[in-house]
């Protein structure tokens, strides 16, 4: 098996022992993304939308990185901690993708790393 390690300063730094994605032949594994700012590693500030908004832009930065797009995210998990935000999450993703939308699942957690209300974490397929 051939592992290509994928890694952007456009999201942010990996804050334990994991890569911000990892691609295996056509299909790249990106790993959680909470709410965080790049350039200074702390939560994004502005509310519940701000934080969706910070985690499709993570997960774009690390998609692209690996030479693709959100668009070609054929898996993605959402983790809240409050699945009241979930109109919201739909309402967000709505503006990031198009159909087909990829599989989703979207999973009450009890709590996040740094406080987070939301993270996602995706596979996709390139090719």
């Amino acid at each position: 098996m051939n592992k290509q390690i994928i890694s952007t300063e456009q999201a942010p730094q990996a804050i334990g022992t994991y890569s911000q994605a990892v691609r295996v032949g056509d299909t790249v594994y990106l790993s959680g993304q909470i709410p965080l700012v790049p350039a200074t590693m702390q939560m994004v500030e502005g509310g519940m939308e701000a934080q969706v908004r910070r985690v499709f832009d993570n997960l774009s930065a690390v998609a692209e990185a690996a030479g693709g797009s959100l668009a070609d995210i054929v898996k993605l998990n959402i983790f809240l901690t409050d699945l009241s935000h979930f109109p919201l999450v739909n309402q967000v993703m709505a503006e990031y993708f198009a159909q087909p939308y990829p599989a989703r699942a979207a999973v009450g957690v009890a709590s996040l790393p740094k406080d987070a209300g939301v993270e996602m974490d995706a596979v996709m397929v390139l090719g």
